[in-house]
């Protein structure tokens, strides 16, 4: 396991309320880091480094063949769910971060991990 694996272990999935997570970097267009068994297709990946916050705001988004309506979305985070799961979207100046949670999870407690763990990245200048 890497290093940024162990981080997203570490700081989300101990939480309890992250069900998965995945590290995409910026600049190479790709996932650097994924709990185990969370697979973030290229073309998902970059729909989230190009996603259009208004059109994310008035119709949604489609992530890994399933359809999720915004709950918040700013240039920092965009937080999305369907009636069966929800994730949390959070650009820093060279990772994407994509979380998310299932029924039973608390989603303000992912999006608050989340944001942490951005924060750090933020402070570190990536």
């Amino acid at each position: 396991m890497n290093q940024l694996q162990a981080l997203l272990n570490d700081s989300l999935i101990r939480t309890k309320h992250v069900e998965n997570a995945a590290l995409i970097d910026i600049r190479e267009k790709k996932v650097c880091a994924s709990t185990f068994g969370f697979n973030v297709p290229p073309e998902n990946a970059l729909s989230l480094i190009y996603v259009n916050l208004l059109q994310v705001r008035r119709g949604g988004l489609d992530f890994k063949q399933k359809y999720y309506k915004c709950v918040r979305a700013d240039e920092h985070s965009i937080c999305l769910q369907n009636p069966d799961v929800g994730f949390i979207v959070v650009k820093t100046k060279t990772f994407i971060l994509v979380a998310s949670y299932k029924v039973g999870m608390y989603p303000s407690v992912c999006v608050e991990a989340v944001e942490k763990l951005a924060d750090y990245f933020r402070e570190k200048g990536s």
